[in-house]
């Protein structure tokens, strides 16, 4: 009975454990996924700062 408990528990606590590694990959990789966007829109913006310094130089004047 005793062998039974231990290995429920066991097994029990090795799901756990699978879970909460899964839900800190999942947390890893939205954050990943956030700074790409991020890292994407800024090259995206200096792309357009530079096709038209023209026009990025008329809004300081």
């Amino acid at each position: 009975m005793q062998e039974g408990f231990a290995q429920t528990l066991m097994d029990t606590i090795g799901k756990g454990i699978g879970r909460l590694v899964d839900a800190d990959m999942n947390v890893a990789s939205t954050r990943l996924t956030a700074l790409q966007t991020q890292e994407q829109l800024a090259v995206q913006g200096l792309q357009i700062a530079n096709g038209h310094a023209e026009n990025v130089m008329e809004l300081f004047r």
